[in-house]
């Protein structure tokens, strides 16, 4: 059985998830950072990371760290980290590509007394019926009699400086129970907040599954409040905070549901259960509910510039951020993509400014190219779809100062108080 003074970590994927843990890692014992990506090895060579998740300080400090895209460069590491991403495809189904390929990559290193542990989110089993067989076939070794694996599911928030790797407890399991014991302590190594030993791989698998499920189930709730209060003339964001005078008020908001969690997780579970011949009722109607709210957004634009006597076809909106959260650049799943989407069926003339994301990634990702600056008495309507730093600081008067004589001001986030808005979710 593998030592922890024998520990090589290689962490395979060096997104928002690999690389803030291989940086920690990296202050502990050797790791190999790596990815298939040339140019992100090379960024994070010269001491950046565009991801802005660690500072150029946080990376110096990982003084055992590599990276590399070069698979020979993982032969000498015994302990393997997967932190790849788990989408879904145009049919809204598991897409675990991925994790195979780098199960493959993985399988042509990995030797005798080897532990592989999976932080992807993925559906219960999918470990030991997808990944397993796949390191099994390449490497020509037995599962839990030459090589062992464990699951830990990540838990980052990006754009988070609260909450981080190591102040957040972690999740852990194993193959075997000697095997759990050991990639428990591997991971104290580096987690402050400490660690839940789960049971089993399946088990920690559908713990981290549920974590966003239930949020976004949540969410969906609040957003179909938020459209039966809009019929009803009252402001969803005053009834929330009545009600959230009670201690046990759950304190969530409405608004688009996108990223790489919480909008992506719940498709792994309803694709799982289906599989097993059930039908997720509640799940999937939330997913339905919260998929639709950017085109809610824009038929309550629409309606508030007719009532303003705007001509809609060929207006110009401007439409304030692009990352699915505030104060990050991430635009993976990001919903605002929904609203500009829907914006252009009414053939508006759209603008989207994100001081926050890079011009490249949106246009390779989404084929839009964010302006760079905003002038002011330019647009017929302003969606405040991000609530960055940035917005905030604008204040309303600023956010204001860019619409035309007549315009509409939609406030998505909140930013803005009630009477400083036109339109609020």
């Amino acid at each position: 059985m593998l030592q922890l003074a024998e520990l090589k970590i290689a962490i395979i994927g060096l997104g928002y998830v690999g690389l803030p843990l291989a940086v920690e890692f990296g202050k502990k014992v050797p790791v190999v950072g790596f990815d298939i990506h040339q140019k992100r090895i090379d960024e994070l060579k010269s001491g950046q990371d565009h991801t802005l998740e660690v500072s150029k300080e946080e990376l110096a400090q990982a003084s055992q760290l590599s990276y590399s895209a070069n698979l020979e460069d993982l032969k000498n590491c015994n302990f393997f980290i997967v932190t790849v991403p788990t989408p879904i495809d145009e049919f809204k189904q598991p897409d675990l590509s991925p994790l195979v390929k780098a199960s493959n990559s993985i399988g042509q290193v990995l030797k005798a007394g080897d532990v592989v542990v999976y932080e992807s989110t993925v559906y219960p089993g999918a470990t030991e019926e997808t990944c397993i067989p796949v390191l099994e076939k390449v490497s020509g070794l037995r599962f839990n009699q030459d090589f062992f694996a464990g699951y830990s599911p990540e838990r980052i928030n990006p754009g988070d400086k609260l909450h981080r790797v190591t102040n957040i407890l972690k999740i852990t399991s194993g193959s075997t129970p000697e095997v759990a014991d050991f990639v428990d302590q591997v991971y104290n190594l580096v987690i402050e907040a400490g660690t839940h030993k789960a049971s089993s791989i399946k088990v920690a698998e559908a713990a981290k599954v549920i974590e966003n499920t239930q949020r976004d189930v949540n969410i969906a709730l609040i957003n179909e409040l938020a459209i039966i209060f809009n019929k009803m003339g009252i402001d969803t964001e005053a009834v929330l905070q009545a009600a959230g005078t009670k201690w046990n008020f759950l304190p969530f908001r409405p608004g688009l549901v996108g990223g790489h969690c919480i909008g992506v997780d719940p498709y792994y579970l309803t694709h799982k259960a289906q599989s097993i011949g059930y039908h997720p009722e509640i799940i999937l109607a939330g997913r339905r509910l919260n998929d639709s709210m950017g085109a809610y957004v824009v038929t309550q634009l629409v309606k508030a510039m007719i009532q303003k006597k705007i001509q809609v076809q060929g207006a110009k909106v401007l439409v304030l951020g692009l990352s699915f959260k505030e104060n990050c650049p991430d635009i993976r799943n990001t919903k605002i993509i929904d609203i500009v989407n829907e914006l252009n069926e009414y053939h508006m003339d759209v603008d989207v400014y994100d001081p926050w994301v890079d011009t490249e990634e949106a246009v390779h990702e989404y084929a839009i190219t964010p302006v760079q600056a905003v002038n002011q008495d330019t647009y017929d309507a302003v969606i405040l779809a991000v609530a960055h730093e940035q917005f905030k600081v604008m204040g309303a008067t600023e956010i204001r100062a860019l619409g035309k004589k007549a315009h509409v001001l939609y406030d998505l986030k909140y930013v803005l108080d009630q009477s400083e808005s036109d339109i609020r979710l």
